[in-house]
C-alpha cells in the first residue's frame, strides 16, 4: 500500500476554535437543630467557598425533592445471625422514611455483586427482597458500592447511596481510591450505615466524607432508626 501526501494551501487549513463556560456543582446540604432537619431556608441563608474563594450560589432545592436511593446492602456470611437482622432492620427504617415520590433500588454483594430491584417507588419488593436475603460468601463492599454509584448515574435528580454493611472489604477488585474516582465524577451523595467491624474502617468513612455524607455506627437495634426519624 502507498500513501501519498499531498500538501494543503494555508488558506484552506482549519483554524482551532477555543469556548470557555462555567460548570456547575452540585452541593448537597442537610441543616439540622438538635437532630431535626431545619426547612424554610433559602439561598441567602448559605456561604459557599472553594479553597477561600466565595462562591456563587445559583439556585437552591429544598429536601421536597424527589431523591433516588440505592440500597447497597451487605449479603456475606458474617452478617449470618443478629447481625442481618440489625441491618435489616436499619433497612426497612430507611424504607419507612421515604416519601411516595422518592424511588429506591437494592443491590446485594458478597463475594459477588447482585442489582436485586431496579429503582421503584414500589417500596414493598424491596422490603421483601431484604427479608429474602441469605448470608453466604465472601465481603466485596467496594465494588457494590461502586455499582451503586453507577446506577444513579444516568438518573435525574438527587441520588444517595446507603451502604449497610458489619464487616470491612475482603474480595472486591476494585481499590478505595478508584471508586472515590468514581464517587466524585457523580452526583450521588453516600452514607453507610455500619455494624461489627465496619465501624471506623476509614476507607467507608472517607468515601461517606468525600460525597458530603456520613457514616452511621450502629451498636444495637434502633440506633438507626434514631439517626433518621
Amino acid at each position: 500500500m502507498v500513501l501519498w501526501l499531498v500538501p494543503v494551501p494555508a488558506a484552506q487549513r482549519q483554524v482551532p476554535l477555543f469556548s470557555a463556560a462555567a460548570t456547575g456543582v452540585r452541593v448537597d446540604v442537610l441543616v439540622t437543630e438538635r437532630n431535626v432537619p431545619v426547612s424554610g431556608l433559602t439561598a441567602a441563608d448559605f456561604t459557599l467557598s472553594d479553597n477561600g474563594v466565595s462562591q456563587e450560589i445559583d439556585v437552591l432545592e429544598s429536601s421536597d425533592v424527589p431523591i433516588n436511593v440505592v440500597l447497597a446492602f451487605d449479603g456475606s456470611g458474617s452478617t449470618e445471625g443478629r447481625n442481618i437482622s440489625d441491618l435489616v432492620e436499619a433497612g426497612h427504617a430507611l424504607i419507612a422514611g421515604l416519601k411516595p415520590n422518592d424511588r429506591i433500588a437494592l443491590t446485594t454483594f458478597n463475594h459477588a455483586v447482585a442489582p436485586r430491584v431496579s429503582l421503584t417507588s414500589e417500596f414493598s419488593q424491596v422490603a421483601q427482597a431484604l427479608e429474602r436475603i441469605e448470608p453466604r460468601g465472601q465481603t466485596a463492599i467496594l465494588d457494590g458500592i461502586h455499582s451503586a454509584i453507577m446506577t444513579t448515574q444516568a438518573e435525574a435528580g438527587r441520588s444517595l447511596v446507603i451502604v449497610c454493611t458489619d464487616g470491612r472489604d475482603t474480595m472486591s477488585w476494585l481499590q478505595a481510591d478508584e471508586v472515590a474516582e468514581v464517587a466524585k465524577r457523580s452526583n450521588a451523595v453516600i452514607y453507610a450505615v455500619a455494624a461489627g467491624g465496619a465501624r471506623r474502617w476509614s476507607d467507608l468513612t472517607d468515601l461517606t466524607s468525600l460525597t458530603g455524607g456520613h457514616t452511621i455506627e450502629i451498636e444495637k437495634r434502633g440506633d438507626f432508626r434514631a439517626e433518621i426519624l
